[in-house]
């Protein structure tokens, strides 16, 4: 594009007024051939040096290939909706439902002015309470004009009407819109705003301590019929949903992994996907999980005479070491924490954690023992170690190990 110019031409225009006189003002005009169309094109200016400001932002974009064509430039909303496309098949339906409510809500809008339940309500029906208020948002804004600033009073106002959270989730969304968009319609997005309202410092979920988790894997191993149940997550570092959705067509003995490949909803029904695309993995297996499951899959309930779910739902107990009869079906989420995950506790006199405790303790016992965070990162399913650190890895041990550490690296 070093051929590419732009002159400014200037010519006094005359308008005729009501009273008879004439007045005459001064206009000026950028021109350019379009670098890509090769069209000639022609932007009229009230101001010399607003064309000069045109001009030189315009030898920018194009030095850059950045350059749009500002009439054929995309807005903010077509940029939601190809980017809601391009997530359909890769991530679940209910979380793709969960990006359509805050991309449209929360980024294209219109804002409803009121409640949090009266804005759930307008965006499941459409339907808005008489004397209702809006607030326009990005949505028809094109992305060549979008800038910084435009985004920073945006999420403002987004924190204003409707939190924290949400504003810093949208802004979450559309950094990801605008980044596809860049890539897709050739458009250079702009930065984000920096130092916005952040959400108040969240607490850390509780987690059990290595020698809590090593005295209920124990406890697990001679529990042959639910055992495994409050186990398998502390040795996996799955979702409730990852566990409670895996069939044994995906429990690779021969190579020593487990296929992650489906989640369980809450219905018991099961989708053919994980969470997110990173979420599709394969969890190498370890010598206690491969001995229990081993164990497991004779006693595990068949479907008919199949072994299908590896955490089905209880059937008939029979004399050892027959399976059960009747199970195989699904076993809901709150049946599991019913059932299995809360009775282990009790049983064993540990503090009470959740099971999805179990994947933080998973991630963070890994990062204790020194395994490299895009590791531990890939076998969690997360497509950024950022989020592994930011969200899941938790200390498991005291003050004294870090000191050791620092003894021993010093020669103390």
């Amino acid at each position: 594009m070093n051929d590419f110019r732009v002159s400014i031409t200037h010519t006094t225009r005359r308008r005729k007024l009501k009273d008879g006189k004439v007045a005459h003002y001064d206009q000026y005009y950028c021109e350019y051939r379009d670098p890509k169309l090769n069209r000639r094109r022609r932007r009229a200016f009230n101001r010399r040096k607003d064309a000069e400001a045109f001009r030189n932002a315009l030898l920018l974009k194009v030095a850059e290939g950045s350059y749009v064509d500002e009439r054929t430039a995309p807005t903010v909303g077509k940029a939601i909706d190809h980017w809601l496309t391009d997530k359909e098949g890769k991530v679940k339906a209910s979380t793709l439902t969960g990006y359509k409510v805050v991309a449209n809500g929360a980024i294209r809008g219109p804002l409803l002015i009121g409640t949090a339940q009266e804005r759930a309500d307008y965006t499941e029906t459409g339907i808005a309470p008489q004397g209702a208020r809006f607030i326009n948002l990005l949505g028809d804004i094109k992305l060549t004009d979008l800038n910084t600033a435009m985004i920073r009073v945006w999420h403002k106002t987004i924190v204003d009407q409707c939190g924290t959270y949400t504003a810093n989730r949208a802004k979450s969304h559309l950094k990801s819109i605008l980044a596809l968009a860049e890539e897709d319609f050739s458009i250079r997005a702009p930065s984000m705003p920096t130092g916005l309202a952040r959400v108040r410092h969240k607490p850390k979920k509780a987690i059990l301590t290595p020698e809590h988790i090593a005295g209920l894997i124990l406890a697990a191993r001679d529990h042959a019929e639910c055992g495994i149940y409050y186990a398998f997550p502390f040795l996996a570092g799955t979702r409730p949903s990852e566990q409670l959705g895996l069939l044994w067509s995906e429990v690779d003995f021969d190579k020593n992994v487990i296929r992650i490949r489906r989640i369980q909803e809450r219905d018991g029904s099961l989708t053919e996907m994980t969470k997110t695309e990173a979420g599709t993995r394969d969890v190498p297996m370890s010598s206690t999980l491969r001995e229990m499951l081993l164990a497991w899959r004779v006693r595990c309930p068949r479907k008919g005479k199949e072994l299908h779910r590896v955490f089905p739902g209880p059937g008939r107990l029979q004399e050892w070491p027959k399976p059960r009869l009747g199970g195989g079906g699904p076993l809901l989420y709150q049946n599991f924490r019913k059932r299995y995950w809360a009775p282990a506790f009790k049983r064993l006199k540990l503090p009470y954690v959740t099971p999805h405790s179990a994947r933080h303790s998973f991630i963070s016992t890994l990062q204790a023992q020194g395994i490299e965070i895009g590791l531990v990162a890939q076998i969690a399913g997360h497509a950024n170690p950022t989020v592994t650190l930011g969200h899941y890895t938790q200390a498991v041990r005291d003050g004294s190990a870090a000191i050791e550490a620092l003894d021993r690296a010093y020669g103390g």
